[in-house]
């Protein structure tokens, strides 16, 4: 089993717990879905590295400032489904690579990247991100 280099902009296939659901006393995510790496760190001399994600949803957001919109020629780039998608801001994990909630994604045997955000588009998010931190901080769930 090969895992794909960690670096920032990847989207992978991810077991993603959400805050609401940690709040409610579960350990594992309800669902896998598609996320993207926003930090990719190492975190020790040996080089373990550490991973923060934000997922992607079809939900919309209840406040715009909590998310942005995938194009959709980037999700067709990335072979998501034809439905809207929004990156969040304001819910992210954090875990040690490769970790033990990196998913294969259905019908793609041992493939656990959809590929690369436009680095446009990565720039938005990381920005918005930090610029979120600034009024309001985002829940950051760690997973190891």
């Amino acid at each position: 089993m090969t895992f794909p280099a960690a670096k920032p902009g990847l989207v992978i296939r991810y077991s993603f717990l959400w805050s609401h659901e940690k709040d409610a006393g579960a350990e594992e995510a309800s669902k896998d879905r598609p996320c993207a790496i926003v930090v990719a760190a190492p975190r020790n001399a040996r080089g373990d590295i550490t991973v923060i994600v934000a997922p992607v949803t079809h939900a919309a957001p209840d406040d715009a400032a909590d998310s942005i919109e995938i194009p959709p020629a980037v999700c067709r780039a990335l072979r998501l489904d034809s439905k809207r998608h929004w990156l969040r801001l304001d819910e992210l994990n954090r875990f040690a690579w490769p970790g033990y909630d990196l998913r294969v994604i259905p019908g793609r045997p041992g493939v656990y990247a959809y590929g690369m955000l436009p680095q446009p588009l990565f720039e938005q998010l990381r920005s918005a991100i930090l610029e979120r931190q600034t009024v309001k901080a985002a829940r950051v769930q760690r997973r190891d």
